[in-house]
């Protein structure tokens, strides 16, 4: 079980829910939620991570608010301003830094919404070195990142066929700016998954086999580029 904390978000403050390794130390991982908010499904893959050996750090984008319905999702969505959740994403991956337990280096991950996050997270914070998106959907023109500061880093891709796979727009820009920035990306499909197939609180999304081979590549390249930062 983790602890609900308070962390510095370039002048201002976000909650969120943190998980330390039973090791009591480890490299540090963002966790970013889907559009539902900061909801059980969320904390319990932070806990994931914690016992995968990682300080994990879930922050609440919406601020206390979350969505049972597809409606009130898009709208707490639409509502969300970008330039806060990018000082609340940036300022969980400083706050992971600077912890005590913390060793190696700082990745993040993202699912639906916070998938896209989770890349564009990548061009915002240099305390980031590894991103992995989960069937990210959104429109890079709303996020408008800077590509260019993929230099040296690197980015995992989960795609669901429902979404277009790899040769959706949204993909394939992302691989091409960030391969032409000098990133490194991999980009995996996965045969007849819907949207959101990691989500074992959606029965009838959920792909356990997809599931557990993107969590096994998601470890991969964490453990590769955050624990070689030690």
């Amino acid at each position: 079980m983790g602890e609900r904390v308070r962390f510095a978000s370039n002048g201002e403050r976000c909650d969120g829910y943190l998980a330390i390794p039973g090791g009591g130390s480890g490299p540090g991982v963002v966790v970013i939620q889907e559009w539902w908010g900061l909801v059980g499904h969320v904390t319990a893959l932070a806990d994931r991570f914690a016992d995968a050996g990682y300080l994990a750090l879930a922050p609440d984008l919406y601020h206390g608010a979350v969505a049972s319905e597809p409606d009130e999702a898009r709208k707490l969505l639409m509502a969300l301003a970008m330039d806060r959740a990018a000082k609340d994403i940036a300022g969980a991956a400083s706050y992971l830094a600077g912890r005590p337990e913390h060793r190696g280096g700082v990745g993040v991950v993202g699912f639906c919404m916070g998938g896209s996050l989770a890349l564009w997270t990548a061009t915002l914070s240099g305390d980031v070195t590894a991103a992995v998106g989960f069937y990210p959907p959104m429109d890079w023109s709303r996020l408008s990142p800077r590509w260019s500061n993929y230099a040296g880093k690197a980015a995992m891709i989960h795609t669901a066929e429902s979404d277009g796979g790899s040769s959706a727009s949204g993909i394939r820009t992302a691989v091409e700016s960030i391969t032409a920035a000098g990133g490194q990306v991999q980009v995996y499909d996965y045969p007849g998954t819907q949207h959101a197939f990691f989500n074992d609180e959606r029965p009838e999304v959920y792909d356990p086999d997809a599931a557990g081979l993107a969590w096994g590549r998601t470890l991969e390249l964490f453990g590769r580029r955050l624990r070689e930062a030690t």
